[in-house]
């Protein structure tokens, strides 16, 4: 088959795209260059520009298009007949964060935030579960049934290991610089479903060219749920191991990410529910108890990463926040660029009014500077 994956290059796209290229010719959307090999071919652009999605589209006749990017409730009105048009079958990528807090397991039938949710502030956003919904309604209401929506749970890889709302950037980096992993007791008791990048990846391609999944809604999750405490132990076992010293943890009371707006939905409207899934749905296609269990993969994923870490852009506000929790500091000579030290800075040392004036009068004096000499 011809396969084309939008947006593939994250910790469910890249070995989507790896097992779905041993037996289909893949063909994977990137903005950055990247080489193709013998079933793989990249195609340059940006997935959400219609010029561009109109011409990837009608390159030739797709068998699939399986599509991980975000897009608002406008661009995929203006999309859908593009996608549904040009290919046998659509597939969706949403999110389980897209369910409404529940006690016990959670079925695709389990009621959403967007219809369940008595916060008015909140539907007023276009957070990211809100945003997936939308999405998926915008396909359930197109009159057609081509498509497949694929709700994963939380997805790790050697490259994305969460822990709560915290990506690696925000506990591991710490770990690694010999300060203390800052973790809560509002989210450390919640039981959580993570699911191996590879696994997810195995569900999806279980559902194409599948004529039972054509209109149809599916979560694909690892069958064993786990508390929280139990992640944070794992990775804590694994560092100590590796670093040949006991690694410090800190919890507080609350989320220290409370403070930052950004992060307090996935917070309060995920991280807050305990979150347990009946995979039967799913089951039909793929077998769900041979997916790799949290605690065995967590620990091979941190251990691969460990081997040649690489870290995202760090978010300095955040690890100042913690360092302030912790009574410990980031040496301003490990933190790039000035902007960054005074972010910190200003972060460590409750002096946070002073951002917005300060970078308001750089932005001022930037534009001078480019009036003057340009």
């Amino acid at each position: 088959m011809n396969i084309l994956v939008l947006g593939g290059t994250g910790p469910m796209g890249v070995p989507l795209v790896q097992q779905l290229s041993k037996e289909h010719q893949v063909y994977v959307t990137s903005r950055s260059k990247r080489e193709s090999s013998a079933n793989i071919t990249y195609i340059q652009g940006n997935a959400k520009e219609k010029e561009f999605l109109t011409r990837v589209f009608t390159m030739q006749p797709w068998d699939a298009v399986v599509d991980f990017m975000v897009y608002s409730v406008a661009e995929l009105q203006a999309y859908t007949p593009l996608f549904l048009d040009n290919t046998k079958q659509y597939i969706f990528i949403s999110s389980s964060r897209v369910y409404a807090g529940v006690d016990g397991l959670i079925t695709e039938n389990t009621p959403r935030l967007l219809e369940a949710s008595q916060d008015d502030e909140y539907l007023k956003t276009s957070e990211y579960a809100l945003l997936k919904a939308r999405g998926e309604d915008v396909l359930l209401k197109s009159g057609r049934t081509n498509f497949t929506i694929i709700r994963p749970t939380i997805t790790y890889n050697t490259y994305r290991l969460q822990l709560g709302v915290l990506e690696k950037e925000n506990w591991l980096y710490r770990a690694l610089h010999g300060r203390s992993i800052v973790f809560s007791e509002d989210v450390n008791d919640k039981l959580t479903t993570m699911t191996l990048g590879d696994d997810v990846a195995g569900g999806i391609i279980s559902v194409i060219d599948e004529p039972k999944a054509m209109g149809e809604v599916f979560h694909v999750t690892s069958p064993i749920s786990l508390p929280w405490h139990e992640v944070l132990a794992t990775y804590v076992a694994v560092l100590k191991k590796h670093l040949g010293r006991d690694i410090p943890v800190v919890m507080t009371k609350k989320s220290t990410n409370l403070k930052f707006p950004s992060r307090v939905y996935q917070l309060i409207y995920c991280r807050y529910f305990n979150r347990t899934f009946d995979n039967s749905k799913i089951a039909q296609f793929c077998d769900v108890n041979s997916f790799t269990l949290p605690q065995v993969g967590l620990a091979k994923c941190l251990e691969d990463f460990l081997k040649a870490p690489h870290f995202n852009r760090i978010p300095w506000d955040i690890e100042a926040v913690n360092d302030k929790v912790t009574g410990e500091r980031t040496p301003l000579r490990e933190i790039p660029h000035m902007g960054n030290k005074f972010t910190y800075f200003c972060y460590r040392n409750s002096l946070t009014f002073l951002l917005k004036p300060t970078f308001r009068l750089l932005n001022i004096a930037r534009k001078i500077k480019n009036k003057l000499f340009n």
